[in-house]
């Protein structure tokens, strides 16, 4: 489990990850970003090392780099998000979906 302590200067986060100690600068108030990172990466990395038995930790860092990569490329939204087009998206599936229901009452 990922451990985290706010260094003596406040500048920087003094963290755990695989059982290896790191200082990361973290700028005021983005610290728990950082923690929720630092849990991320710990426990993906933990899974690839307890998963696939694979030896050392740079190799599981590698391994693990590049799941988070392909998770981040394949999730992503290709170009800028149009918000009032999703709305307006998510607006003609509720009505949709609505009207397919209301149908359904009849047949019962």
């Amino acid at each position: 489990m990922s451990e985290a302590r706010l260094s003596a200067d406040g500048k920087a986060l003094e963290v755990t990850i695989l059982g290896r100690e790191f200082r990361i600068a973290c700028p005021p108030g983005q610290e728990q970003e950082l923690l929720d990172a630092v849990t991320y990466v710990d426990n993906k990395m933990r899974d690839i090392r307890d998963g696939a038995k694979v030896m050392g930790a740079e190799r599981v860092a590698i391994m693990a780099a590049l799941n988070i990569a392909h998770e981040h490329l394949t999730t992503r939204v290709a170009g800028p998000l149009d918000v009032s087009e999703l709305r307006r998206r998510v607006a003609v599936l509720n009505s949709s979906l609505d009207e397919a229901l209301s149908e359904q009452d009849t047949l019962f």
